[in-house]
């Protein structure tokens, strides 16, 4: 999980990203315990890397599941006394169905580099009443998909395919699901909307 180690996503189009790993590594920050406050229910922590959020819900009495194709943030998450299970999104999951929310935070939206078919599995993954909360860029930033490499001290990795979604995006991605778009926060500017079955 690169710990310690400064890490840069650079995308197809040239665009570098710095990643807070280290915040990724520590506590849940303060908005995103405030995200969790809108949770409900049991909770689906999509690309949970090291378990900052699966833990924190935990804490909070509710049941929740990371999944992440690294085992060792698999491992991280358990170590910090949380489910977790090294898996894609798009494989088997429990419980699928019967998930109160399921939680794309920290630009994983831009899963697979598809924003619409993750959507759809996602909001497959929901009981009645439940929601999608994703993390996008700020308005303006619209979409990109593409391949991207994550580039740190120790090398390069492989590519991947990922996207990044503006909040200006999103009202024509969901068009191609069963979700609509409900409540949108900004929090210390950082941009999330919550997303409901039609």
């Amino acid at each position: 999980m690169l710990t310690g180690l400064r890490c840069d996503r650079v995308d197809g189009d040239g665009r570098q990203t710095v990643l807070p790993v280290h915040r990724w590594h520590g506590a849940a920050e303060p908005v995103m315990r405030r995200l969790i406050d809108r949770c409900a229910g049991p909770v689906l922590d999509v690309g949970c890397g090291p378990g900052r959020i699966s833990a924190e819900v935990v804490a909070r009495g509710l049941p929740a599941l990371g999944i992440d194709t690294s085992p060792r943030a698999v491992r991280l998450t358990r170590e910090r006394g949380a489910a977790a299970l090294c898996r894609s999104v798009f494989d088997r999951l429990p419980h699928e169905g019967r998930w109160r929310h399921v939680l794309l935070a920290d630009g994983n939206l831009g899963i697979g580099g598809d924003p619409v078919a993750l959507l759809r599995r996602c909001a497959g993954l929901l009981r009645r009443g439940g929601t999608v909360v994703v993390e996008v860029d700020e308005p303006g930033s619209g979409l990109w998909r593409g391949w991207s490499r994550l580039h740190h001290q120790r090398g390069e990795g492989v590519p991947f395919e990922w996207a990044r979604v503006g909040l200006d995006a999103l009202p024509a991605l969901v068009v191609d699901t069963p979700l609509v778009i409900g409540v949108v926060l900004c929090d210390e500017d950082r941009w999330f909307a919550e997303l409901a079955p039609a």
